[in-house]
């Protein structure tokens, strides 16, 4: 019997066809792997070694779609440069990568270096060179969310069609589980919000009930014993000291209500921003005389250092006067009598610097990051006798964050306290400016 023998042709056909079919059933593994995590981070990694590993290629990365940017960014990638990649954007114009993003197609470039849409700023930001690249979409339905690319084939071997066809199988896989994966984030995420939202909520109960109880009170006391005495016999010295005291009482709930009302306001975000131009020494002059009075209540020295050249800031000028009037209402409330607040006003190249300084109790190390949280109090609400709803910095926080600023806090327990708050400045030739 006369053995059949196969042409060469047919068994290295055969060979490429048994290989083909054993990189699928590995395909298949590895989706039904990806579907069982939710961890985005070992999803991608797992993603970009195993398309590495079945095309044989130097490299591969997955690139997402930024929404607020607009352009993709490298979510994972093999090799030493991962931290590299992580801070580049790569356009959807001009880059292959952009390409595949848009068309929803797979691309092929044997040699990279004579396609126009190669986009450089990668291999150039890392020091790699690309020479062959295959790239497909990473779509979700009918939705791109991002590219899969693998680059450079091993052993000078160029990308032929049965790479494409794994590499789409193993795109669609990889696309529902980051999809899966971020929305199981985004549900996580939601969900601690709200556990944020309800402990915000059992500590606002607490404060404010704390809070109002005291004012009320006095409200309440005085206009009781007013109506009692109203055909009595009594001075106007007395009639004047118990006005002052229900005075206090109804001021004392204004500035309660008014930080509740500020914080509604703030949540409406940059939208809601009138800006103008605003002399920053004009506005530290207006926040002096507004508080000098009550620091000279409690016999403390205001004085206010600032250059005599005017600065600019394009501001809202009564959401900046809400964020350095709840600063300073923190330094007059937490500083003894007799002691000593300072403003102070320093020019930098495109920004200025406001301090707001103190000799008072001071805040300690452990505390200064979460002073600004809403509110939060360094004290125990319910043996603190310093008073307030702990939401005065956090809106001076979002105040100055909307305008591009920064604010933050340096103290020790004891050692006073130094509010610093940088803003952008604008650069304007002054003439006789008031604002």
């Amino acid at each position: 019997m006369e053995a059949n023998v196969v042409p060469l042709s047919q068994s290295d056909e055969i060979q490429r066809l048994a290989k083909t079919v054993e990189r699928l059933e590995r395909v298949v593994t590895i989706g039904q792997m990806l579907n069982s995590t939710l961890d985005l981070a070992q999803l991608l990694e797992t993603i970009i070694q195993t398309a590495a590993d079945l095309l044989g290629t130097q490299a591969a990365s997955i690139l997402l779609m930024d929404e607020r940017t607009g352009e993709l960014f490298f979510a994972a990638s093999t090799g030493s440069s991962r931290e590299e990649l992580r801070e580049i954007k790569v356009p959807l114009e001009g880059s292959l990568a952009g390409a595949i993003y848009r068309t929803g197609e797979p691309i092929i470039v044997g040699d990279v270096s004579s396609d126009s849409r190669h986009y450089t700023g990668v291999d150039h930001s890392i020091s790699f060179h690309t020479r062959s690249l295959l790239g497909v979409p990473l779509q979700v339905r009918t939705r791109c969310i991002g590219v899969l690319e693998a680059l450079n084939k091993l052993n000078g071997e160029q990308f032929e069609e049965s790479d494409v066809h794994i590499l789409l199988a193993m795109a669609s896989h990889a696309a529902i589980a980051i999809e899966n994966a971020r929305l199981v984030a985004n549900l996580r995420e939601a969900n601690r919000r709200l556990s944020d939202l309800d402990r915000l909520k059992t500590n606002f109960i607490s404060i404010a009930s704390h809070e109002l109880r005291t004012p009320l009170m006095i409200v309440q006391g005085f206009a009781s014993f007013l109506r009692e005495q109203a055909g009595g016999d009594m001075t106007r010295h007395q009639m004047a000291s118990d006005l002052d005291m229900v005075l206090r009482g109804a001021s004392k709930l204004q500035a309660i209500i008014d930080q509740m009302t500020n914080l509604n306001y703030l949540e409406a975000g940059l939208s809601d921003l009138k800006r103008e131009n605003l002399v920053v020494q004009n506005l530290l002059e207006d926040i002096a005389r507004e508080w000098g009075p009550l620091a000279a209540a409690k016999q403390q020295t205001l004085t206010i250092n600032m250059p005599p050249t005017p600065i600019l800031i394009h501001a809202d000028r009564s959401k900046i006067d809400l964020a350095l009037s709840n600063v300073m209402n923190n330094a007059v409330k937490f500083t003894p009598e007799n002691g000593h607040i300072t403003l102070q006003v320093v020019s930098h190249t495109g920004r200025v610097e406001i301090a707001v300084i103190d000799d008072g109790v001071g805040i300690p190390k452990e505390e200064l990051g979460r002073v600004f949280e809403r509110f939060y109090q360094v004290e125990d609400h319910l043996t603190r006798h310093y008073g307030g709803l702990g939401l005065g910095l956090a809106i001076a926080k979002e105040v100055v964050e909307q305008h591009g600023g920064r604010i933050w806090a340096e103290s020790g327990d004891g050692q006073g306290c130094r509010f610093r708050i940088t803003l952008p400045t604008v650069y304007v030739r002054l003439t006789g400016v008031s604002q």
